[in-house]
């Protein structure tokens, strides 16, 4: 018993050439049937076995119609006979096969998914949304038939067409992929911090600043999810990331908290460095020379003009120094 996808070895022939026979072998069982019963010379019991055995034919050649398929690119038929798996046919043409198997038919082109934003707490609690686009196609025709029930999960519409069976086959396999996807992403979510805020050191990976890493890390959770079912994750792209609106407001302040803590450093570390290139650019050239006290003024005058907030009001001294 074959447990693995493996190529059609059945007979497989020409379909333009059976399709051909076929309509040549219905039109002269017809011509026969006709020419025997209009026939008044033919003696009756031979007339009868050779209506019946027209007969006989004219059934056997309207199986034979039953065996043709068609196959484009990046489709595959999956071929059971008597619920026995013969192999997968992936070659693209119009062939003909024995008519008692059962032909599966299958796209393996690549289809997009897009997951809606999910609700999901991050390394630290936090509650995020997160959103993925996932690119998704069949790659095991054998565990796609029959290692997951895709059958349940179609909703068959009575006279449908192939196209549409097809269609509707294909939207159960991304149900599943969608469900799947759902949980892999919870789990890849609840491994990292939102951001770096949240994190030990500033080098772990974050949600919000590990984009290729973390799709990547949720590329494979999904393969390995999606494996038994034989699908294929082409890639897994995070597009839509964001704090739950119950904390976005709080996060949103801690954020401009922290850019402001970060912004009034630089400007102190500038200032500082102003202030030092300022009192030894004097002490060199000789302009001034100033006591430990004056210049502690003149450095807490430089700090505040420098990282004030407010353009500074200059006081001019018309005394001296002392005074």
């Amino acid at each position: 018993m074959k447990i693995q996808e493996e190529k059609f070895s059945g007979l497989k022939l020409s379909g333009m050439l059976m399709l051909i026979l076929n309509i040549l072998a219905t039109v002269a069982i017809l011509y026969f049937f006709v020419a025997t019963i209009s026939s008044t010379t033919i003696d009756a019991t031979f007339q009868v076995v050779t209506v019946v055995g027209l007969t006989f034919l004219f059934i056997v050649v309207n199986i034979f119609w039953g065996g043709f398929m068609l196959l484009e690119p990046n489709e595959a038929v999956v071929m059971v006979f008597f619920g026995e798996y013969r192999g997968t046919v992936k070659e693209n043409g119009f062939f003909w096969v024995n008519p008692f198997y059962t032909k599966k038919k299958l796209t393996l082109r690549a289809r997009n998914l897009d997951v809606e934003p999910i609700k999901v707490n991050d390394k630290t609690g936090n509650p995020v949304l997160i959103g993925v686009v996932v690119v998704w196609r069949l790659a095991d025709t054998y565990k796609a038939s029959f290692q997951v029930d895709n059958a349940s999960m179609v909703v068959g519409t009575p006279g449908a067409g192939s196209t549409v069976k097809l269609n509707e086959k294909m939207m159960a396999y991304q149900n599943f992929v969608k469900i799947q996807c759902d949980s892999a992403l919870r789990f890849v979510a609840g491994m990292f911090a939102y951001d770096q805020s949240s994190t030990a050191h500033e080098d772990d990976l974050t949600l919000r600043s590990s984009g290729e890493e973390i799709s990547q890390i949720l590329e494979k959770q999904m393969n390995e999810r999606l494996g038994i079912a034989g699908i294929e994750i082409v890639e897994a792209r995070l597009n839509y990331l964001a704090y739950a609106p119950e904390i976005a407001a709080v996060m949103l302040r801690r954020q401009q908290a922290d850019a402001i803590i970060s912004a009034r450093e630089k400007i102190v570390e500038g200032a500082v460095g102003m202030v030092e290139l300022a009192l030894n650019q004097m002490s060199e050239k000789g302009i001034v020379h100033l006591d430990d006290d004056k210049k502690a003024a003149m450095v807490s005058n430089l700090m505040v003009v420098l990282c004030s907030e407010e353009s500074a009001s200059p006081i001019i001294n018309t005394g001296t120094l002392y005074q």
